[in-house]
C-alpha cells in the first residue's frame, strides 16, 4: 500500500525547497534580465501590438518603449538587478498611504490560503511555456469601460464577506502605482515577507533570503530548475512575458521620468475609437485567408484571432462523416493510455469503538437538564459584541430555565381557533441573526424540551435573497408554520403595509414569535418538560444547498444527535468544564456540532466568535483563545488565512493553551497550506504542530474523519502529492517528480469511533473502489443524519446505499450514507480527501475540481486583480458535455488590459496544469455576484444568472474553439454527382422531379378588355376614353383623410403635362429618373414618359432628415441607370441642390432637374408608339439583400403579361378596391402601384407606408373603412402594426374597425416567408374579425418581380416541418411539428399563371428531385429581361435571365432567381382539380454561409439568437474569414451587454454545431434594414469590417 503514496511530511518539504518558492512570480526572469546584452537584439522589440487590441500609433510608441525599458542602457552607478527590484516593488505595493493596518501588511498581500507555493511555482512554469500564444483583447466602448471611481468602490461584501480578505486589506487602492513609491519602502520587508510565508513549517525555505541592498540571491539549483539554460532564452523568455503579462513591465522608477506615465494613460488610449494605427508598415496590410488584402482595426483582430486557432485542439477525425441526417456527434474515446486503477479492492475501514461511559446521560435535554439543576453557575455560552467585549454569560442554569419556559409557552401559549397551534413533533424555524447565540441556544433547546423539531435557517434580508426562494420551499415542505425569531432581528425584517413581517417569495405563510423575555411565561410549578430517552423520532432538520440550487433538509434523530455528541467527544478528548472557543456558524454542521450540542453533553464553556466580529479583527479568536485559556478552537482555513493577515499587530498572545485546533473545511484542497502558513507564523506563539487537527464532515453524515489530538497516540500526519492527471481520471498516482500539476493533500485523521468507511465507485452502482482509486466516501455508523425531509428517493439513494464488492456482494448489512466527499483511504488507516462531488466537473469524461480550478486561477496573480474567495467555478452542460466556466470579481482598480492579460493567463494556466480548456471565463464588477449567508459565494445562484444572463460581467473571455472538441465532423462533399444520375436516382427512388407550373394563361378565357392592348400607356388612353371617371387613385395621409385622388381621366391628363414638357427637351429612348415621394405625382410621370417614349426609372427620395446614407443611393441609382434627367416635385429639387447635400455628394453633376409642380397645360403633340412590345418599358433598380444595387429591365410586353397574370389571380375588375401599403419604388410594390389598377381597371387605395410611424393604425383602419377584400403589405409594415398596435385592439375595436371583410392579405417579400411574424399578426387581429387564413405571402426577386402570389381562388397556404440538419445538407426531410431541429416553412403563395417553376442544382445546372434544396429557376412571359447594370457585382450575367438545363428539358430558357427552395405536392387540390404543388423559399443563394461543409442560413442562427436572451432586439450574422460573427442589438442597459456573449454562443453551438467566432453588441437601429425589411448583412460587414458599428462590445471568441 506504502508503495502507491509516500507520506512523509520530510519528503514534501524537500520538494518544496526543491521547487523553491523564489518569492515575487517573476523574480527569476528579472535576474536573468540583469545579465541582458544592453542594446536590444535586432529581433527583440517585434511588438505585437495588435494583442492588446485598439492601439493607436501614440499607445504604440509608448508601448515600444515600455518594451525596450529593459534593454536601455542602465544609468550609471545603480546597481542593475536594484533597479529591477525597485521596479517590481512599486508595481506590488500600491499602498494608500496612512491606512492603520498597511504598513505592516502591505508587502504581506501574497495569499497563502488557496495554495501552496508548489502552485504558483506550477502556474508559472506553465505560463512560461506558453510564450506568444497571442490573443485578441475584446473592445469596449467608452461608457462601459468607465467604472465608478476607486473612492466610492467599497471592498467587496463589507456585509458579509466570505473567503475574501476584501475588507481586511486597503479600502480602496490606488488605480495606478506611484512611480515614486519604491524608494520609500526598502525591498527588503517585501522580500521578507514573502519568505516567512512561503516558508513551511521546517527551515528548509531559507534557501531564498534576502539582503539589505534587495537584491535577490537565488539558490542556484531552483534558478536552473526553472530557467534552464537562462542565457540563451533570457531575452526571448523576456519578451514572450512581457508580451503576456504587461503587468511584469511596471513603470521603471530609476529615472527617465518621460516613460514613468505609460501605466496611467494606457487604459485610456487602448480604447480611443476609430483612430487609423499604421504604425507598422509591414502589418498594416495584411491578408484574408482569401488572400485579398485587408487593412482595419477589426481586421487585425480577426486575424489574430484565426492564427491562435491554427492549432485547434481536437480529437483525429477517425472516419469521413458520410450519413446525410445523424450528425452524430463526435464522442470522446477514452485515451487507451490513461491510467487504470492496479491495487486491490479496498477492504472497509471501521473506526475505534465507542467507549462505555458509566454515567452519560440518556439524551441531550437530560444532560441539559443534570447540568442545568446540579451546576446551575456554571457557564455555558458567552456571545460577544462586534468590539469583542464579553456581553452575556449564559449559565447552565439559566439556559435550563429559559427554554423550560420557552418550550411552555410555545406548547401552551400560542393557539389559533381555540385549538393549540404547536403539538409535538411539529417543524418550527430558527430565525436568528449569527450574533446572538445566546437566544439561539435557549430556542433550540427550547424546541428540543418542548418536543418540537427545530429548523434554523438563515436571516432572509431582502425579499431577493440568493436561495432564499428555496428556503422558502424547504420551510413549506417542512410544514413550518411558525419562526422564532429575537426582537431586534423582528425589527429588521423587511415589512409589508400592515407592519406584518412581509412574505419572502417562495415562502409559506409564517406567523413570526419573539422569544425575549417579555414575551415568554414561566412555567407553573406542576409542569415539567418530558426529559425522554433519546429515540429515533427526529430531533432537528439541518438545511444544506445542493449543487444545483435546491435546498434540502436532512433529519437527525434525537438517538442519532446523542451518538455524535459521543462519537465526537471520544475523538476529540473532551472532558467537562473545558473552554472551547467557536468562530463557526453556530446554527449548523461543525458549529452547531461541537458549539451548541456536544458542548453541553460534556458541560463545556464556549465562547462564541461572530462573524461581524471576525471581519473586523480577524485576530479576535486568538485572542479569545489567550483570554480564555482555551483548550479547544473550532476555526475553517478562512479564519486561519485572516488572521495570518492580521498577525503583526499583536505580540503578546500565547495558543499554549490549545491541545486542539479543529480545522473544519479540513477537506479543502487548500487547507494545508493554511495550516502549515498559520503553524508557520504561530508555532513562535505556542502553538504545538500536533494541535492542528483537519477534519471532514458532510451534512448528511455529519463529521466523517478527524485528526485526533496528539494525547491519543495516533500515527503521524500524512502529506500526499499526487498527479492532477492520475486524479482526473480517478486514479491516485505519486507524483515523485516535480511535475507542474500536482495536488498536495493533507489527512483529515482516522474514522470516527464506531463508524464503518468504505470508499465506493461515483457513478452506476456503489462497487467498492480499489485502493489506488478515487472515490466518493461513504459512512455507516448511528450518528449520521437520517433522510432528506419529504424526499423519500433521495433518500434512498444517499442514506442507505449498499456498497457491493466487485463479484456483488452487499458488504455490510447495515446501510451506509453517501458523504459527497471524494477521497481514499491512505496508510495508517488516514482518511484523504481530494474533493466534493458538488465541486465535481466531468468534461470529456475526465474529473476535475471546483476547488481545484480556484486555486489555479488564484496563483496566476494571487491578488492584483481579483479579491480571493471571490470566485465561482462551476460547469454548464452545452452540447452534450460539460463546460467550466470561471466567474471572479474583479478589483475596481483594474485596468481593461490588465483583466484581459490575467484572463488569458488563467486559460493558459488551467490548460497548462489540469489539461482542460475553459469555455468561458468572466469578470464582475466588486460586490456583486450573489452572497452566501456568512460569505462565500452562492454558486449556484451564479451559475443560475450566468445561464439567465443576469450575471452583468465587466469582462468576458470565452473559449469555445479549444474545449468543444465534440463537433460533428465537418462534412466532406462526396464526388459530384453527375445531373443524369440524378435524375435516374430520383426514378428509382420514386422521387417525381421538382417542377410546377400555374394556370395556363392561353386558356384562361375572360373579358379582359386590355389584352388587345399592347402596351401599358394604351390602356390608359382606352380607359380615359371609355370610364374618364373612374376612379383609379385614391391616397391617404397620416390622419386617414384623402390627400388626392385621380380617375382615368384625370391621370392621363397630367400624364400628357409631363410628356409636353420632357418631348422639347430629351429624345426618345432617354432614362428619366422619377424622384417622388410616394403619391399621384410618381404614377402620373411614369406614364407621362411613357407617353414621350423616355424609359422612365423610379427612385425613393433621399430622407431630408439623413442625407447622408440616402443621397449617395439616389446619386448611384441616376449615375448608374444613365438618367439624362431628373424629374421631382419643388421641395425635393431644393433638397438635392441644398448645402446639406453638398456635403453628401457632389451636387454640380446632377443632370438636368425639372420639377413637375406646376407644368403649363400642354398636350403633347403625339404620342410616341413603340415600334415592338419588346422594347424596354421601364428600368426597375432596387437594393438586394446582399447590399448589391441592380437594375433589371422590363420590357412592354412583360409589363403587360405581369399585370395579367396579376389580374387573373387576384380576379381583379373594375368594380374592385385593394388596399396597398408598400413603397412604390421596385419589384411587386411598384407593379402594383402604378401598373395594374390602370391595366385592370380596379380602384387602388395607397396607403404609405411612411404614414404609419405617425399613425400606426391607419392601414388597418382604411382597410375596414373601404370594407376592402384583398390587401397587400410589406414585412416592416406588419411589424409596425404587431408592435405598435399589439395592446390596443380593443381601442380600434371601439372605433368600429373591423377586418372580418379581408380575404387575402399578401405580406410582399423577396425571402423565406416570416412565420412567427404572420402568425402574431393573425392572433392579435383575430380580435378585429381577422381571418387566420387571410394572410399569406408573395414572391418575386429580380430576375422576376412575381413569381408566386395567394391570390383569392387556390388553396390555403401550407406549412410544413423540415429537418434543420437536414436542410444543411441541401436535403429536404419532412417532420412533425415540435420535433428536435425542425423548422416551420411556409408556402410562399401560388405560382401565378403562366409561370413555370423548377427547382435545379446550382452547381451542376440538373433538375433535382423533390426532396432536395435547390435553386428556384422560373420561366414566364414577365420575366425580366435582364440586368441594366448590376453595381457593386458585375459577375451577375446575363445567365440569370436565360439559362438551360444541362439535362433533361434542355430546351426551355430560364431565368435563375438565385433563391434556393422546394417543391412539395401538397394533398390539395387546385382551381382545376389538379394536385397542388407548394413552392417553399428557404433562403437567399447569396446570403448562406458555407461553414463546415454544410449550408446554414442566416435567419436560423439569427432566430436562435433572439431568442437567447430578452435584452436582444435583432441580429444579423455573416462570416469573414470562415469565423461566424454575430451581431446583436442590445435593448437594455450596456451592463446587459456581456451577458449576451455566452448565451449567444451556447445557443449556436447547442442549435447549430457552429462556434461563434465574434460577438458584437450595438445599439437598436445599428443594423441595417431595406424598404423591404429586410436586413442587409453585407452592409453591415462592411461596417463593422471598416469600424463605422460604434458597438457597446466586441469579444472575440478564442
Amino acid at each position: 500500500m506504502s508503495s502507491v503514496i509516500i507520506f512523509h511530511a520530510g519528503v514534501f518539504e524537500q520538494t518544496r525547497c526543491r521547487i523553491s518558492c523564489v518569492c515575487l512570480e517573476k523574480s527569476s526572469r528579472w535576474v536573468g534580465a540583469g545579465r541582458l546584452p544592453t542594446q536590444p537584439a535586432s529581433g527583440a522589440p517585434r511588438c505585437q501590438c495588435n494583442q492588446l487590441g485598439d492601439i493607436t500609433q501614440k499607445g504604440y510608441e509608448k508601448k515600444r518603449g515600455k518594451l525596450l525599458a529593459p534593454y536601455i542602457p542602465q544609468i550609471q552607478g545603480v546597481d542593475p538587478s536594484l533597479q529591477i527590484d525597485n521596479r517590481i516593488q512599486a508595481s506590488s505595493q500600491a499602498v494608500l498611504p496612512g491606512s492603520k493596518h498597511n504598513k505592516s501588511r502591505a508587502a504581506n498581500t501574497r495569499d497563502e490560503r488557496f495554495r501552496s507555493d508548489l502552485h504558483t511555482e506550477a502556474v508559472q512554469a506553465a505560463l512560461a511555456k506558453y510564450k506568444e500564444r497571442k490573443m485578441p483583447m475584446p473592445s469596449k466602448r467608452r461608457s462601459v469601460l468607465v467604472q465608478s471611481s476607486v473612492e466610492a468602490c467599497t471592498p467587496p461584501d463589507t456585509s458579509s464577506a466570505s473567503e475574501d480578505e476584501g475588507s481586511l486589506r486597503r479600502q480602496g487602492r490606488l488605480a495606478t502605482s506611484t512611480p515614486y513609491q519604491g524608494h520609500s519602502h526598502p525591498a527588503v520587508e517585501h522580500w521578507f515577507n514573502r519568505v516567512i510565508q512561503g516558508s513551511s513549517t521546517s527551515s528548509s525555505a531559507s534557501s531564498t533570503s534576502s539582503h539589505p541592498g534587495g537584491r535577490i540571491v537565488t539558490n542556484t539549483s531552483a534558478h536552473a530548475a526553472l530557467n534552464a539554460n537562462a542565457a540563451a532564452t533570457a531575452l526571448a523568455d523576456l519578451m514572450a512575458h512581457t508580451q503576456l503579462d504587461n503587468h511584469s513591465a511596471p513603470p521603471d522608477v530609476t529615472g527617465l521620468s518621460e516613460r514613468s506615465s505609460v501605466h496611467a494613460e494606457r487604459s485610456q488610449v487602448a480604447s480611443v475609437r476609430g483612430v487609423s494605427r499604421n504604425y507598422n508598415h509591414q502589418t498594416s496590410v495584411m491578408e484574408t485567408a482569401d488572400g485579398v488584402p485587408v487593412n482595419s482595426r477589426v481586421s487585425n483582430k480577426i486575424q489574430q484571432l484565426l492564427n491562435t486557432l491554427k492549432r485547434p485542439k481536437r480529437p483525429p477525425l477517425r472516419e469521413f462523416f458520410v450519413d446525410d441526417f445523424e450528425e452524430l456527434l463526435d464522442v470522446q474515446q477514452p485515451d487507451p493510455n490513461q491510467p487504470k486503477p492496479e491495487g486491490q479492492q479496498m477492504s472497509p475501514l471501521e473506526g475505534e469503538s465507542l467507549g462505555v461511559v458509566t454515567n452519560w446521560p440518556p439524551s441531550l435535554p437530560a444532560a441539559l437538564q443534570r447540568w442545568g439543576t446540579t451546576q446551575p453557575k456554571s457557564p455555558c455560552l458567552t456571545a460577544l459584541d462586534n468590539a469583542g467585549k464579553p456581553v452575556y454569560t449564559l449559565t447552565y442554569g439559566k439556559l435550563w430555565t429559559r427554554s423550560q419556559k420557552l418550550a411552555y409557552t410555545l406548547l401552551n401559549k400560542l393557539s389559533s381557533r381555540n385549538e393549540p397551534l404547536l403539538m409535538p413533533g411539529d417543524r418550527v424555524a430558527l430565525v436568528f441573526p449569527n450574533n446572538d447565540p445566546v437566544m439561539f441556544m435557549v430556542a433550540f433547546y427550547g424546541c428540543l424540551l418542548a418536543e418540537l423539531v427545530p429548523v434554523p435557517i438563515e436571516v432572509p434580508l431582502t425579499r431577493k435573497d440568493a436561495g432564499s426562494q428555496q428556503i422558502g420551499f424547504l420551510l413549506g415542505s417542512c410544514g413550518v408554520t411558525l419562526a422564532l425569531t429575537t426582537d431586534a432581528c423582528q425589527k429588521g425584517l423587511p415589512k409589508a403595509q400592515t407592519g406584518e413581517v412581509a412574505t419572502f417569495k417562495g415562502w409559506p405563510r409564517l406567523l413570526w414569535f419573539v422569544t425575549d423575555g417579555k414575551h415568554v411565561v414561566k412555567p407553573p410549578k406542576d409542569w415539567h418538560p418530558p426529559v425522554r430517552e433519546a429515540s429515533n423520532d427526529i430531533a432537528y432538520i439541518e438545511y444544506k444547498t445542493s449543487k444545483e440550487g435546491s435546498t434540502m433538509g436532512i433529519t437527525v434523530s434525537h438517538s442519532a444527535m446523542l451518538a455524535h455528541c459521543h462519537s465526537l467527544t471520544q475523538a476529540c478528548g473532551y472532558t467537562e468544564a473545558e473552554t472551547i472557543t467557536n468562530v463557526l456558524d453556530f446554527k449548523r454542521e461543525a458549529g452547531l456540532w461541537h458549539g451548541v450540542l456536544t458542548s453541553v453533553m460534556n458541560r463545556m464553556h464556549v465562547i462564541s466568535i461572530p462573524y461581524s466580529l471576525m471581519k473586523v479583527n480577524p485576530l479576535s479568536w486568538i485572542q479569545k483563545v489567550h483570554t480564555y485559556k482555551a483548550r479547544v478552537a473550532v476555526v475553517k482555513s478562512r479564519d486561519m488565512h485572516w488572521s495570518l493577515l492580521a498577525q503583526r499587530d499583536q505580540r503578546d498572545i500565547s495558543l499554549g493553551s490549545l491541545r486542539m485546533l479543529v480545522v473544519a473545511d479540513g477537506a479543502n484542497p487548500w487547507s494545508i497550506s493554511s495550516c502549515d502558513a498559520f503553524l508557520n507564523v504561530f508555532q513562535a506563539r505556542g502553538l504545538r504542530p500536533e494541535v492542528i487537527c483537519p477534519c471532514a464532515s458532510s451534512s448528511e453524515a455529519m463529521t466523517v474523519a478527524i485528526r485526533r489530538p496528539p494525547e491519543m497516540g495516533v500515527p503521524p500526519p500524512g502529506k500526499a502529492v499526487l498527479s492532477m492527471g492520475g486524479l482526473s481520471h480517478g486514479v491516485i498516482r505519486v507524483d515523485t517528480e516535480e511535475k507542474l500539476s500536482v495536488l498536495t493533500v493533507q489527512d483529515v485523521g482516522q474514522a470516527m469511533p464506531g463508524a464503518m468507511v468504505c470508499v465506493v465507485r461515483v457513478e452506476g452502482t456503489p462497487y467498492l473502489c480499489q485502493t489506488d482509486e478515487v472515490g466518493e466516501i461513504c459512512v455507516s455508523s448511528g450518528s449520521t443524519g437520517v433522510a432528506y425531509y419529504g424526499l423519500p428517493g433521495m433518500t434512498k439513494n444517499v442514506f442507505e446505499t449498499v456498497p457491493v464488492t466487485s463479484s456483488g456482494i452487499p458488504i455490510s448489512d447495515r446501510p451506509f450514507t453517501r458523504t459527497s466527499l471524494l477521497g481514499f483511504v491512505g496508510p495508517d488507516s488516514l482518511v484523504f480527501i481530494v474533493g466534493k462531488m458538488d465541486g465535481l466537473m466531468v468534461v470529456s469524461g475526465r474529473r476535475h475540481n471546483a476547488d481545484d480550478v480556484v486555486a489555479t486561477a488564484l496563483a496566476v496573480e494571487p491578488m492584483k486583480f481579483v479579491y480571493r474567495g471571490r470566485i465561482a467555478v462551476f460547469s454548464v452542460s452545452v452540447l452534450h458535455d460539460e463546460r467550466i466556466v470561471v466567474v471572479a470579481e474583479q478589483r475596481p482598480d483594474a485596468s481593461e488590459e490588465d483583466s484581459f492579460q490575467w484572463m488569458s493567463r488563467v486559460l493558459q494556466a488551467i490548460d497548462s496544469i489540469h489539461q482542460v480548456g475553459v469555455y468561458c471565463l468572466a469578470l464582475v464588477p466588486a460586490n456583486t455576484l450573489p452572497k452566501a449567508p456568512l460569505g462565500g459565494i452562492h454558486i449556484s445562484e451564479t451559475k443560475q444568472r450566468f445561464l439567465e444572463g443576469a450575471l452583468h460581467p465587466c469582462n468576458v473571455l470565452m473559449c469555445p474553439h479549444t474545449c468543444v472538441t465534440n463537433l460533428p465532423k465537418p462534412r466532406q462533399k462526396q464526388p459530384e454527382v453527375g445531373p443524369a444520375s440524378m435524375i435516374v436516382g430520383n426514378l428509382v427512388a420514386g422521387k417525381r422531379i421538382a417542377q410546377a407550373c400555374g394556370r395556363d394563361v392561353g386558356q384562361l378565357e375572360d373579358n379582359d378588355q386590355a389584352r388587345k392592348f399592347l402596351y401599358i400607356q394604351d390602356v390608359l388612353q382606352w380607359r380615359a376614353q371609355a370610364t374618364p371617371d373612374h376612379p383609379l387613385f385614391l391616397v391617404l395621409n397620416a390622419k386617414g383623410t384623402v390627400a388626392s385622388t385621380a380617375s382615368c381621366l384625370q391621370l392621363h391628363k397630367r400624364a400628357e403635362r409631363v410628356a409636353a414638357a420632357l418631348m422639347g427637351r430629351l429624345n426618345t429612348g432617354d432614362h428619366v429618373a422619377l424622384v417622388y415621394p410616394p403619391g399621384i405625382d410618381l404614377i402620373a410621370t411614369f406614364y407621362g414618359c411613357l407617353y414621350a417614349g423616355c424609359v422612365p426609372v423610379t427612385v425613393r427620395p433621399p430622407h431630408p432628415q439623413n442625407l447622408a446614407t440616402t443621397l449617395p443611393t439616389v446619386k448611384m441609382i441616376v449615375e448608374v441607370s444613365k438618367s439624362v434627367c431628373i424629374l421631382t416635385t419643388q421641395a425635393i429639387m431644393k433638397l438635392l441642390k441644398s448645402k446639406e447635400a453638398a456635403a453628401a455628394v457632389d451636387v454640380k453633376s446632377w443632370p438636368m432637374v425639372l420639377d413637375t409642380d406646376d407644368l403649363p397645360r400642354k398636350k403633347s403633340p403625339q404620342m410616341y408608339k413603340p415600334p415592338t412590345p419588346e422594347m424596354l418599358a421601364y428600368l426597375d433598380f432596387s437594393v438586394s439583400t446582399t447590399g448589391i444595387l441592380a437594375g433589371v429591365k422590363m420590357s412592354h410586353a412583360a409589363t403587360s403579361a405581369l399585370c395579367r397574370s396579376i389580374k387573373l389571380q387576384c380576379e381583379l375588375y373594375p368594380s374592385r378596391q385593394i388596399a396597398i401599403c408598400l413603397d412604390p419604388y421596385c419589384g411587386l410594390g411598384f407593379a402594383l402601384w402604378c401598373l395594374c389598377s390602370v391595366y385592370a381597371g380596379h380602384q387602388s387605395i395607397l396607403v404609405p407606408p411612411l404614414e404609419l410611424e405617425s399613425n400606426a393604425s391607419l392601414w388597418l383602419a382604411a382597410v375596414s373603412q373601404y370594407k376592402v377584400r384583398v390587401t397587400f403589405c410589406s414585412y416592416s409594415v406588419m411589424e409596425m402594426c404587431t408592435k405598435g398596435l399589439g395592446s390596443q385592439t380593443e381601442a380600434l375595436r371601439l372605433r368600429n374597425v373591423n377586418l372580418s371583410c379581408v380575404r387575402t392579405c399578401m405580406v410582399v417579400a423577396e425571402e423565406r416567408p416570416r412565420i412567427a411574424l404572420t402568425q402574431s399578426f393573425s392572433k392579435i387581429f383575430k380580435d378585429l374579425g381577422l381571418s387566420p387564413r387571410a394572410v399569406s405571402t408573395t414572391f418575386g426577386c429580380r430576375v422576376n418581380v412575381a413569381i408566386c402570389l395567394q391570390g383569392t381562388a387556390g388553396p390555403d397556404p401550407t406549412t410544413v416541418y423540415v429537418d434543420m440538419r437536414a436542410l444543411r445538407h441541401d436535403r429536404v426531410r419532412l417532420v412533425e411539428r415540435g420535433s428536435p431541429h425542425s423548422l416551420p416553412l411556409m408556402e410562399s403563395g401560388k405560382i401565378l399563371p403562366g409561370v413555370k417553376v423548377i427547382i435545379a442544382n446550382t452547381e451542376t445546372k440538373g433538375p433535382l428531385g423533390d426532396s432536395h434544396l435547390g435553386e428556384v429557376w422560373v420561366s414566364s412571359p414577365h420575366n425580366a429581361t435582364g440586368y441594366y447594370t448590376v453595381y457593386g457585382e458585375e459577375a451577375l450575367h446575363a445567365d440569370h435571365f436565360n439559362t438551360k438545363l444541362s439535362f433533361g428539358d434542355t430546351q426551355t430558357v430560364w431565368a435563375r432567381t438565385g433563391y434556393l427552395g422546394f417543391l412539395r405536392r401538397t394533398e390539395l387540390t387546385d382551381a382545376s382539380g389538379e394536385r397542388h404543388d407548394a413552392l417553399y423559399v428557404v433562403g437567399s443563394l447569396d446570403e448562406t454561409l458555407e461553414l463546415r461543409g454544410m449550408r446554414y442560413h442566416p435567419i436560423d442562427i439569427e432566430t436562435s439568437v433572439i431568442r437567447s436572451h430578452k435584452s436582444i432586439a435583432e441580429c444579423a450574422v455573416f462570416t469573414w474569414t470562415n469565423l461566424l460573427v454575430v451581431v446583436v442589438e442590445l435593448e437594455g442597459s450596456e451592463q446587459e451587454a456581456l451577458d449576451l456573449v455566452a448565451l449567444v454562443t451556447n445557443v449556436v453551438l447547442e442549435e447549430h454545431y457552429l462556434i461563434v467566432g465574434v460577438v458584437v453588441v450595438v445599439d437598436p437601429g445599428v443594423i441595417p434594414i431595406n424598404s423591404r425589411g429586410e436586413k442587409q448583412r453585407m452592409h453591415l460587414r462592411d461596417g463593422f469590417l471598416a469600424d463605422q458599428l460604434d458597438p457597446i462590445y466586441v469579444a472575440y471568441n478564442m
